[in-house]
């Protein structure tokens, strides 16, 4: 069975960014809740985040030869 990230500094990235995104994405939810229009900018950096995790993702897996293009 693959493993959902891959192993090494990739994976450890990979984590880290979607923490964040996770985390702004909540941000953005109460910010939104309180009336506050700040909240475009935790939207933004959640989109920022989920594409950088899924590049470290996809970079980790490619470098351990398990991602055909």
């Amino acid at each position: 069975m693959a493993l959902l990230f891959p192993p090494g500094p990739a994976r450890r990235l990979a984590l880290y960014a979607l923490v964040v995104c996770v985390l702004s994405v909540a941000a953005a939810v109460v910010s939104f809740a309180k009336g506050y229009w700040l909240g475009i900018v935790w939207v933004l950096l959640a989109g920022l985040a989920s594409n950088m995790a899924w590049y470290y993702l996809r970079r980790g897996k490619a470098r351990d030869g398990s991602v055909t293009n």
